[in-house]
């Protein structure tokens, strides 16, 4: 009877993590995954973990937008390539179908990253789920922008050039993408690669102004709703 007893209290534990910290456990593995991604080398453990941790990103983010029925059937339709690029990270060089997959696999992530920041943005009040969502936003903005640019190099392949000071590969791969994007982002720059052709250096002004005009907003909002609910107010 106790262990019974335990076992109901340690799933109702685990269900209320799920349904009331989806954007929290989003986030962690948001993070997890770019702090991964460079031990995944070879064929290795880290290479078929981070293939997981990416599978499950997937299935996450599909959980996390299911607020209604016409949602959820979206998100698992364009889930699927999305599923098929994380775990099998098809290359751009056999033809159509990867490139369309990639393609398929942005869309996925455009359309978890407008459903999360309607999401956040609809509330009201500010909460730490809400903190979270628009975090989660700003993560998975970085990783979409990685694949553009993965796709622009592999249809133009002088878009960008790796300095061999500081390189020690001539060709750029996913994590040079995902650095570069996040150093757009964040305006820091990205010290040992350069967009070289007009378009990657289109959109690498793109994102810069997205990632400023993101945080302006997000800023905004949480000062708005500081001002409807002063802290005297909520005492």
């Amino acid at each position: 009877m106790a262990n019974t007893f335990s076992l109901n209290k340690h799933r109702l534990v685990l269900s209320r993590v799920f349904t009331q910290h989806r954007f929290l456990l989003l986030f962690l593995f948001l993070l997890a995954n770019l702090m991964v991604y460079p031990y995944t080398e070879g064929r290795g453990f880290g290479f078929y973990a981070f293939r997981v941790l990416g599978a499950l990103i997937v299935a996450l983010s599909v959980y996390v937008v299911s607020f209604g029925r016409g949602l959820a059937i979206v998100a698992i339709l364009l889930a699927v390539p999305a599923m098929v690029q994380h775990v099998s990270n098809p290359s751009l060089a056999a033809g159509f179908l990867p490139i369309a997959n990639l393609i398929l696999s942005f869309t996925f992530d455009v359309f978890i990253v407008v459903s999360i920041f309607r999401r956040v943005f609809a509330n009201l009040s500010i909460t730490s789920e809400t903190i979270f969502g628009a975090l989660c936003v700003y993560l998975m903005n970085g990783v979409s922008f990685a694949s553009i640019y993965g796709l622009v190099s592999h249809l133009q392949s002088s878009a960008f050039r790796l300095d061999p000071a500081v390189n020690r590969h001539t060709i750029p791969d996913r994590f040079d993408f995902i650095y570069y994007s996040f150093g757009m982002m964040t305006q820091l720059g990205a010290a040992g690669i350069t967009a070289v052709t007009d378009q990657a250096r289109s959109l690498s002004v793109i994102e810069a102004i997205l990632g400023q005009l993101y945080l302006a907003v997000l800023i905004s909002r949480l000062v708005a709703a500081y001002r409807r609910n002063p802290p005297a107010a909520n005492s």
